[in-house]
């Protein structure tokens, strides 16, 4: 970005009006085109608090893009054929990303088809001198999710090292622990992504207003990632003390979200007071009357409305795609049956425990036995993907939600032997209210191939189907009961039965398929 000798003559202020007025018509068309994106995205904002915040992001913005007013009507307004480039790219993403079914994808390529608009109407100048309020645009995505996991067992790892440094005597499994005065369990509300969120937003909008170098715009973004994990493990910490401290009369009902609040209130209050100190004055503006040229001033743009009109043509196609791809009808399926083979034989029901998959098109429950060895098998096979019905999903859990009778004391992605060969494996380890521990194995089959990678699975399904090829997958799960201290056996239980039933399950997806 240059300022341009002052014998430029200035950018009219009508001639910049229509230019604006036609690119934020330009934006909003390409937004209704992928409603149902955005709507999704509404949605969230209106049934989570932690992304609430949402409805502000837009706002703010154009909020810090009229801050810039003087500096941005300075800059000649040209169309840039390169805009068009991202936009296609945005509308890949999305394409693959509707046709896996990954809301967040969709709705990161939805800002990106938006900032392709004003890149291409209003040019690289622009673009750049509003980079910082272009980009807060992506914060209002809804994502974050995936972290609760990780972030529950650092809030259990850091509560439980407290507790122990301050002599408190303490007995931990997975995410439930106990104390003298008590039993405590890390839930979801507990991991803290609703303070980091918050913090990470607040802080990137702190970082801009406060600082003009880059450096410190991103130490203190960075900062405001890291502290609010800590915080929220000694907010955590806190709450068991007073509890404890208060033969649990305090921290238990709403004042255990009071404290938490408060808590973090008076963290976020310090961390930007003692970025104050760091902060920046306003650079110099450019000379009034001068006019900031285009980043390529020899480039000569396309027309403003051929432009306009190649904007919206290209972004048409994306959504036309993908609405013929969900009309077409779902092929003909036959129920899911297996044959016992391996010595192995029904029996009877020895768990109440049910693991939670959704939107499944056809299922399979069974229970098997082998020389006093139980073990239960689970089948979810979906025909195609599409929304609320496909082999990856959020809502697809070991256990339901506040379950009141199982718990899932330990989860992750394990590497086993089946039938001589090593293979990646999701295992979890549930403990029921009457005592009983299962240990489960969850993989997928797609293409005949096990894959356990979420990401992985998303992309090649969503691959096949956009390219008109089968998108099928099934979920294969598996339980056997173990005594505390004896889970090797179950292990080897588990993989005995998948070595033996695995030719069947082959035979059974063939069926399926018609084959």
């Amino acid at each position: 970005m240059s300022a341009v000798p002052d014998s430029l003559p200035a950018v009219r202020p009508h001639a910049w009006a229509s230019v604006a007025a036609l690119t934020l018509g330009v934006a909003v068309i390409v937004a209704g085109m992928f409603w149902p994106t955005l709507h999704s995205m509404i949605e969230i904002w209106e049934r989570s608090e932690t992304f609430a915040h949402g409805f502000l992001i837009f706002p703010i913005s154009v909020w810090l893009i009229w801050r810039q007013r003087d500096t941005l009507a300075r800059i000649a307004p040209q169309t840039d054929p390169r805009g068009l480039v991202l936009l296609a790219a945005g509308g890949a993403a999305w394409l693959l990303a509707e046709a896996g079914s990954v809301n967040v994808v969709a709705q990161y390529a939805l800002i990106v088809m938006l900032i392709a608009t004003v890149w291409t109407l209003l040019g690289w100048a622009f673009v750049w001198a509003a980079f910082f309020p272009l980009m807060f645009l992506f914060f209002a995505v809804p994502v974050g999710e995936f972290l609760i996991q990780p972030l529950m067992g650092v809030t259990a790892d850091f509560t439980v090292a407290l507790l122990q440094i301050t002599g408190v005597p303490v007995y931990r499994e997975g995410m439930f622990f106990s104390v003298p005065s008590g039993d405590w369990s890390v839930v979801e509300g507990c991991s803290g992504l609703r303070y980091l969120i918050a913090s990470v937003t607040l802080g990137a909008l702190y970082a801009y207003l406060t600082y003009r170098s880059w450096q410190r715009r991103l130490l203190f973004t960075v900062a405001a990632m890291i502290v609010p994990v800590f915080a929220n493990g000694a907010r955590a910490y806190m709450i068991v003390m007073i509890a404890h401290l208060s033969d649990m009369k305090l921290a238990l009902g709403v004042d255990h979200y009071i404290y938490g609040w408060v808590f973090f209130g008076i963290v976020m209050l310090l961390l930007f007071w003692i970025g104050s100190f760091w902060r920046e004055d306003e650079t110099q503006a450019p000379a009034d009357g001068a006019v900031i040229a285009p980043a390529s001033p020899q480039a000569r743009g396309i027309g403003v409305l051929p432009a306009a009109l190649l904007l919206v043509l290209g972004a048409v196609l994306w959504p036309a795609y993908a609405r013929w791809l969900d009309a077409r009808p779902l092929p003909d399926m036959p129920a899911l049956q297996i044959e016992a083979e391996g010595g192995w034989e029904r029996g009877a029901a020895f768990t109440s425990w049910l693991p939670h998959w959704v939107g499944a098109d056809r299922q399979l429950r069974a229970f098997y036995i082998q020389a006093g060895r139980p073990v239960f098998l689970e089948l979810n096979y979906y025909a195609t993907q599409r929304q609320d019905a496909e082999l990856v999903n959020s809502q697809n859990f070991m256990i339901r939600q506040k379950d009141p009778v199982w718990s899932n004391v330990g989860e992750a992605v394990v590497a086993v032997e089946i039938g001589g060969i090593e293979r990646p494996v999701r295992q979890a380890r549930m403990r029921g209210g009457n005592g009983q521990r299962l240990l489960v194995w969850q993989w997928n089959l797609i293409n005949q191939k096990a894959v356990v990678n979420d990401h992985l699975a998303k992309l090649v399904l969503a691959w096949d189907r956009v390219r008109l090829r089968r998108d099928d997958g099934l979920s294969v799960l598996i339980a056997t009961p173990y005594e505390e201290g004896r889970i090797d056996d179950a292990a080897a239980t588990l993989a005995r039965f998948a070595a033996d039933m695995g030719p069947a399950l082959e035979k059974t997806l063939d069926r399926v398929d018609g084959k």
